[in-house]
């Protein structure tokens, strides 16, 4: 019977998007004026508001470069904020059309839901947070701890597989949203919080005393976390995916958002083909030829992204690791534009 209802809610969902995405989706957001785009109900580095009430964060570059790429202003975005249960029936059914919410690339999730990651802005994996004064050390020393997680995630079964193999036991307390979990690990509901790393560092900055707890060296699953756009509309998944593109090889270009204007009058072909002054890759796209100028002047490169959000200039201070490009001993590689 489980199975039958799993895959009956399977066809459902691609039912579901494939009826949306009938519709030209890169028409429909130019015709609204603006891009709808799911973000997390808050978290700091990804998607939460600053003291001004403004949205800032990793994901939150991710629609506004996208809204730049179409408009040539990144501020034509509305955003959709999205619990994890809820961000996928999202997007399936047209209320937006981009989701950005930390959201890793599984093959269940890419295969089954009527869905297509288009890019990965943020490659991460699952740790866990702990109090110091419990004087744990190590994941493996965790055996009979109670863990605080979010519930409609992956960290639910990576976190069973984790400790089923190391031979440990565990009582899970399972909340909504990350908010809530954090909450609960303050309040000493669980001995244990764990997610994605980046979120932990991120929930570990509005503790009270976020010197008071640690992150633990074990990463224990891939998480690659990144955008999502609804399977069988081509045209708004190439947009979608060299968006990004365009922000890794603008760093690698050493085009920053403070000196473009200065790079539109480089002699080198890439980046005149780039930043549109020759060629006319933006026209394949269904955009203006500078769309890669646009993304770059109102939202910046994807290093200026990751820094100013997630990097040692944040309150997060997290290394740029596998976020690194290609050429500095990370995975970040941006395809030619040619």
């Amino acid at each position: 019977m489980k199975l039958l209802k799993s895959v009956s809610l399977s066809i459902a969902a691609l039912a579901i998007a494939a009826t949306v995405s009938q519709a030209d989706t890169l028409d429909t957001t130019k015709k609204n004026g603006y891009l709808s785009c799911g973000l997390n109900t808050g978290l700091p580095g990804f998607a939460s508001p600053d003291s001004k009430g403004v949205w800032a964060g990793i994901d939150v570059d991710a629609c506004r470069a996208v809204a730049a790429a179409i408009f040539g202003d990144a501020s034509k975005v509305k955003y959709a904020h999205l619990n994890a249960k809820e961000r996928f029936t999202a997007l399936q059914s047209g209320e937006v059309d981009l989701l950005a919410r930390n959201t890793t690339w599984t093959a269940t999730r890419d295969t089954s839901l009527g869905l297509t990651f288009a890019a990965v802005n943020y490659y991460d994996g699952q740790g866990f947070l702990v109090s110091k004064n419990i004087g744990v050390k190590s994941a493996k020393e965790l055996d009979g701890a109670t863990v605080c997680i979010q519930a409609g995630t992956t960290t639910e079964l990576n976190l069973t597989d984790y400790f089923k193999a190391n031979k440990m036991e565990y009582k899970p307390i399972t909340y909504d949203t990350s908010a809530q979990t954090i909450e609960g690990f303050e309040a000493g509901r669980c001995d244990v919080l764990t997610s994605d790393a980046s979120q932990l560092y991120g929930l570990r900055t509005t503790l009270k005393d976020p010197n008071s707890a640690i992150v633990l060296p074990e990463i224990i699953s891939k998480e690659p976390l990144g955008t999502v756009v609804r399977q069988g509309d081509d045209k708004w998944f190439k947009i979608a995916r060299w968006v990004h593109i365009a922000m890794l090889n603008a760093e690698e270009f050493g085009i920053t958002s403070a000196n473009v204007d200065e790079m539109l009058k480089s002699e080198n072909p890439d980046i005149k083909r780039f930043l549109g002054v020759t060629g006319n890759f933006g026209e394949f796209l269904g955009l203006d030829n500078k769309w890669a100028y646009y993304i770059i002047k109102e939202v910046g490169n994807y290093g200026e992204v990751f820094e100013r959000n997630v990097g040692k200039g944040s309150p997060l201070q997290i290394s740029r690791g596998l976020n690194a490009l290609w050429k500095d001993g990370g995975i970040q590689y941006g395809a030619p534009i040619r």
